[in-house]
């Protein structure tokens, strides 16, 4: 079998190489500089806006990919990876901030379930399943990309005194939102867990109709 020649190697590489996808790039770079902020200063507002800018980058980059149907392997691949980057990332660190709100068993459940669903779904697809994501694992997302900014804002003793006598009302929903996203990312990793189940039955009864046939 002939070799794919360097040609031919350097197309598919800038096929892969698009504007959603430096996005991507940029958002991963920008996940490390929170984590940056948080672990080196204590600038929780800076932090918290950068946080809030690459999570809105990740709607950006989805939305352009599939305008411009510009979706490739490397997005694919990239696209999941940078978003628990973000949001385990910043979880983990944050644990270490008891004033945050942030537990470890919160902290531990969001990234067993995104360890836990991510082979899922790569065992699924590699047999052709498609398993795309369904309504739970978005509302999971953005209820985690509300909760972090508001545990990160709440850090800082500027932003806290300015909300004067709204401050209890805001660690209120802080921790409103840090059970609601507990709570749903639990939910989410069921539902997916049980939808796999069904569809892997469903594939291996439609295998056994064919076979008898």
């Amino acid at each position: 079998m002939a070799e794919p020649s360097t040609t031919e190697s350097q197309e598919s590489i800038e096929s892969q190489w698009n504007i959603p996808n430096a996005i991507t790039v940029a958002r991963l770079i920008l996940s490390f500089v929170v984590l940056i902020f948080i672990s080196l200063t204590d600038w929780w507002v800076t932090a918290t806006i950068l946080f809030i800018i690459a999570a809105l980058s990740d709607v950006l980059d989805g939305y352009l990919a599939r305008a411009w149907n510009q979706i490739t392997i490397l997005g694919r691949i990239m696209d999941p990876f940078v978003d628990k980057v973000l949001i385990g990332g910043t979880l983990i660190f944050l644990v270490a901030e008891p004033e945050s709100g942030v537990t470890a068993w919160l902290t531990f459940a969001v990234i067993g379930r995104e360890m836990f669903i991510t082979g899922l779904r790569s065992t699924m697809e590699q047999h052709g399943i498609d398993f795309s994501a369904q309504f739970s694992g978005k509302l999971k997302m953005g209820l985690q990309s509300v909760a972090v900014p508001v545990c990160l804002l709440s850090m800082s003793e500027w932003a806290v005194q300015l909300m004067g006598e709204w401050r209890e009302e805001f660690f209120i929903l802080r921790t409103v939102l840090l059970w609601g996203t507990l709570i749903v990312t639990v939910y989410s990793g069921v539902e997916y867990t049980w939808r796999a189940w069904t569809m892997w039955q469903k594939r291996a009864e439609e295998n056994e109709g064919s076979t008898s046939e």
